[in-house]
């Protein structure tokens, strides 16, 4: 059956009109434990992994539209809701991400990921331990469209750098580690498709559940165990600044 959203997006687009389902009871109240910041100019939510940013051409509902049901609902809007999507995380994965309430926030925040002026934090659990453990990873990364994924080139006199390939950076260091596992925090300093699960992988230390970089086998639920831990900026409208933690508990499998 589909839902309300999925038949307004199939009509053209002088037919189509904002119609907002309704949540359920449960539904309304998990979102509203997931938002982690809102003001009048944006809302910050802890996305679960499965969950998808934006549409895709999967055709499943995405936060995007769920949020403005939500805000619809919430505050007993008649009319339009604008939920702008200036930055993405990829369905398997979870953590801090960001959506504009107003389209002078979308376009600042744009600006601002574009520019790289936005510190990113991630969590990732390895099963292999990353060497050195800790450090700064630099390669050429080349996109594959086809097979939506990423290699990884070294840098250095007489490395052979792919056309097209663009340089990704990063910092990582090993926060703890079990019998089984790593956990490994990285700092994003480029933005590049795939880049921690790429570059992780291209030392060795794929991250858990990550099948399509090396991983042994899958996660239960299908995601990876990588997550957007926080972020911090200036606020796109107020300048003030701030700093955002997704919280996530790997407590369960940092104990096996």
């Amino acid at each position: 059956m589909l839902t309300l959203w999925e038949i307004e997006k199939r009509k053209p687009d002088q037919e189509r009109k904002m119609v907002y389902r309704r949540l359920s009871e449960t539904e309304f109240e998990d979102i509203a434990s997931r938002i982690l910041y809102e003001d009048n100019h944006m809302l910050i939510f802890n996305k679960r992994s499965g969950e998808i940013v934006q549409g895709d051409k999967t055709g499943d509902e995405p936060l995007s539209e769920t949020l403005k049901a939500f805000v619809a609902q919430r505050d007993s809007k008649p009319g339009n809701v604008f939920m702008g999507v200036p930055h993405r995380l990829d369905r398997p994965v979870s953590g801090v991400t960001i959506f504009a309430k107003r389209s002078k926030s979308l376009e600042r925040l744009n600006a601002m990921f574009r520019e790289g002026s936005v510190e990113k934090y991630y969590w990732a659990l390895t099963s292999i331990r990353p060497e050195p453990l800790e450090g700064e990873l630099v390669h050429f990364l080349l996109k594959n469209e086809k097979q939506n994924r990423s290699y990884a080139y070294p840098v250095g006199a007489g490395a052979r750098v792919p056309e097209g390939a663009k340089e990704a950076r990063l910092r990582y260091k090993t926060l703890e580690q079990t019998e089984r596992y790593w956990l490994v925090e990285v700092e994003l300093l480029t933005g590049r498709h795939h880049q921690i699960r790429c570059q992780l992988s291209a030392i060795g230390s794929p991250i858990k559940g990550d099948l399509k970089y090396g991983a042994t086998r899958s996660n239960p639920d299908g995601g990876i165990s990588l997550h957007a831990r926080g972020l911090s900026l200036i606020h796109p409208v107020t300048r003030e600044p701030l700093t955002i933690e997704a919280p996530v508990d790997w407590t369960p499998i940092l104990k096996r």
